[in-house]
């Protein structure tokens, strides 16, 4: 090591999926002396090959290094590969897919472990990874001095976002962002639906719907600022009265298409109940408070 060289922080990392694989490999490219463990030892040959030292157990790969980091199918897999090991004095970053709740009880087990926790939702798929410039990060939530302890580290494969000390506000964020992403697959797929038995080229209607969506995406801002106002009213440009009226031509122009709008009908009944209260001046946000139960 030359005199101006810093020397990499070792990491652990307990699953070989793709997105583990891809992390591992990001690490190993830029320095980091790795340690990984697999159920199927055989995922790790290739990691090996550059340089990762393979553990023979869960246990072990936990032992090699202060920092572990977690990348597994589901809560319950995390249970399961982490039973039994001594995670006393250990940097637990759990970056497997769970829902706040299970973020937050698996915070508390970490704790009467002996083991300091940070959980992590990953806003990106395999190759985004290791990427500059791909777009993708990660959220973390957790101790913020245990964030700040890795955040060179954990941002080597992509960025990272912390939004706060509760360990299940990463997966909050996570499935906001996820719940909102497969909203707007439905609408796209209800778009193509209209016009798939018409000699419309899919092509030629992808740039247009693309482009829609961007110019639409602003108005979360608003929706935001309402929420945080209490007035609904505030800035609306089309209001629930207006845009209720118009629904049944939604519905009618997909009948006529011989397309199905049961991906459309649920928001619209929303929004008809809604009005129904009397909120025909208000934007759409009011439905929001219809979906949270009371």
């Amino acid at each position: 090591m030359t005199q101006n060289a810093v020397e990499k922080e070792s990491v652990t990392l307990l699953g070989l999926g793709a997105m583990g694989t891809a992390l591992a490999r990001t690490w190993l490219a830029a320095g980091h002396p790795l340690t990984v463990w697999n159920r199927t030892p055989a995922r790790a040959a290739s990691l090996a090959a550059d340089g990762a030292k393979v553990a023979d157990s869960a246990a072990a790969a936990v032992a090699a290094n202060t920092l572990v980091v977690v990348c597994l199918l589901d809560d319950a897999s995390v249970e399961d590969a982490l039973a039994g090991t001594d995670l006393a004095g250990r940097d637990l970053v759990n970056l497997t897919t769970s829902t706040p709740a299970q973020a937050r009880a698996r915070a508390e087990w970490a704790r009467e472990r002996g083991a300091r926790y940070l959980d992590g939702g990953i806003m990106a798929v395999p190759p985004m990874i290791g990427v500059p410039g791909s777009g993708g990060y990660v959220f973390y939530s957790g101790s913020p001095e245990l964030f700040q302890r890795h955040r060179e580290t954990l941002v080597v494969p992509v960025g990272t976002v912390y939004v706060g000390h509760d360990a299940g506000f990463a997966a909050l964020y996570d499935m906001a962002l996820l719940s909102a992403m497969y909203g707007m697959f439905a609408g796209a797929a209800h778009a193509f639906a209209l016009i798939r038995k018409e000699d419309i080229d899919p092509a030629s209607l992808a740039p247009l719907l693309a482009d829609w969506l961007v110019a639409m995406a602003p108005a979360v801002h608003r929706t935001a600022d309402q929420l945080r106002s209490g007035d609904y009213t505030q800035g609306v440009v089309s209001n629930l009265a207006m845009q209720v009226a118009g629904t049944p031509a939604f519905v009618s122009a997909a009948e006529q298409q011989g397309v199905s709008p049961e991906l459309l009908s649920p928001y619209f009944a929303l929004m008809r109940r809604r009005l129904a209260e009397g909120s025909g001046e208000e934007d759409l946000t009011g439905v929001i408070d219809l979906l949270v139960r009371r």
